[in-house]
């Protein structure tokens, strides 16, 4: 590890997983070591960690007992995915070889576009080197090859990037991977993996905060014109928001519990956000800007372990609920007709937005609707057939002016204000 200090572990025969000097030095290749943090004290790490009880062993993880050996995550973390049950037929170090010597062979990997699950979402790079950041891609283009049905997963390309600064290749570092996504413990999934499933937990999220979080909610509801839309980035807060060493941390208990950690800890943001911003009150409109800001700073406001004894002090749900609280919140968005990223950014307008005029709809949200319907029928301009304001609120007389007219949108705007 040239510069970077050793743990020397020695475990029970059991399960021999000693490290020694050479035990990083799969996974050196990847890393820029210059940009790595340096650990502050020697990891205490018990001989018999993995014969551990499961509790004991998240206790461990929670209190950072291997949170600055980098030796001694690379040893543990492989261990600790082959204990999560999933799939019986998922994709393996081997099958990962196959594939990449068939995708990519010598040439260099630039010619090989990302998966289109990719899109719009961050891939961070942390302290990866050029060719770490290079397996980093070919290892997410293997995904997108041997995972067809994932269409939206913003979480997985910082949970690809962390877990290969500890593997030992890249076909180590894609079977982790591919264990957490082909998960199948109950109530414990690890990655969102469609858009339906990303805005669920976006709302469970927001319902979370609202419990538990009431006076940041608050805060944060009194600034922002969409609250849903400044929860939209919650784990965007922790990947790539939080620096690498508190990530890494969050990593640890992660591999151990799940999802709901996340929760936890990105509830545990936003408490920490409320007080250090509490005297001066948010400084501008741009809320989502500024929560950014205050993650990225984090190191500042909070040390790594406070965050995570005020994370898990949290009175939360158990697993179970949170999972019932996500298939209610996907069902009322299926009910919405919300399922897919819309991916028509740009699109023809046949709505003249200078002269647009609405007491329902402001101008850009035309344009959001506009850019939900079928192509076939956006490319017409629209007809005014029926207003309150000019028709007045007969029943009989809006079916009147819609009878004969179809494809027709139907805009409501509640005394609430919700349209």
């Amino acid at each position: 590890l040239g510069s970077s200090p050793v743990t020397i572990v020695v475990t029970s025969e059991a399960d021999t997983w000693d490290i020694d000097t050479s035990s990083c030095l799969g996974c050196r290749q990847f890393v820029d070591w210059d940009k790595m943090p340096q650990p502050q004290q020697p990891a205490q790490i018990p001989r018999d960690v993995l014969s551990r009880p499961r509790k004991e062993l998240k206790r461990l993880a929670r209190e950072g007992c291997w949170g600055w050996s980098h030796a001694g995550r690379a040893r543990l973390y492989p261990r600790l995915i082959q204990r999560v049950s999933c799939r019986l037929v998922t994709p393996d170090a081997l099958v990962y070889r196959d594939v990449a010597g068939r995708l990519f062979g010598k040439p260099s990997v630039s010619s090989h576009p990302l998966p289109e699950f990719l899109e719009g979402c961050p891939m961070p790079t942390y302290c990866l080197s050029p060719h770490g950041v290079t397996a980093l891609k070919k290892i997410l283009i293997c995904v997108g090859a041997l995972f067809p049905d994932i269409t939206h997963s913003p979480l997985l390309p910082a949970l690809a990037a962390l877990l290969l600064h500890y593997s030992e290749d890249e076909a180590q570092c894609f079977e982790s991977l591919s264990r957490l996504i082909a998960s199948n413990a109950p109530h414990a999934g690890y990655v969102d993996q469609s858009f339906l499933a990303h805005q669920a937990s976006c709302m469970t999220f927001g319902d979370l905060a609202n419990k538990h979080c009431p006076a940041a909610h608050k805060l944060i509801a009194g600034a922002a014109e969409n609250v849903l839309e400044v929860y939209s980035e919650w784990l965007s807060w922790l990947f790539p928001g939080l620096p690498f060493g508190y990530a890494v941390r969050v990593l640890d208990v992660f591999l151990l519990e799940g999802q709901k950690v996340l929760y936890r800890i990105a509830l545990a943001l936003l408490k920490q956000f409320r007080l250090s911003v509490a005297p001066a009150g948010l400084q501008g409109s741009d809320v989502k800007a500024e929560l950014r800001a205050f993650v990225g700073n984090i190191a500042e406001h909070v040390s790594v372990d406070k965050l995570l004894e005020r994370a898990f002090g949290i009175r939360l749900f158990s697993r179970k609920e949170i999972w019932l609280l996500q298939m209610a919140n996907r069902k009322a968005l299926m009910e919405r007709g919300i399922t897919v990223v819309q991916r028509r950014p740009s699109f023809h307008l046949a709505v003249d937005m200078q002269n647009f005029s609405s007491s329902t709809v402001t101008a850009q949200e035309m344009r959001l609707v506009w850019s939900w319907i079928p192509e076939r029928f956006s490319l017409f301009p629209p007809l005014l057939l029926f207003s309150t304001s000019e028709d007045g609120c007969s029943l009989q007389r809006f079916y009147t002016c819609c009878e004969g007219y179809e494809p027709t949108v139907l805009l409501i705007k509640t005394t609430e204000g919700e349209v």
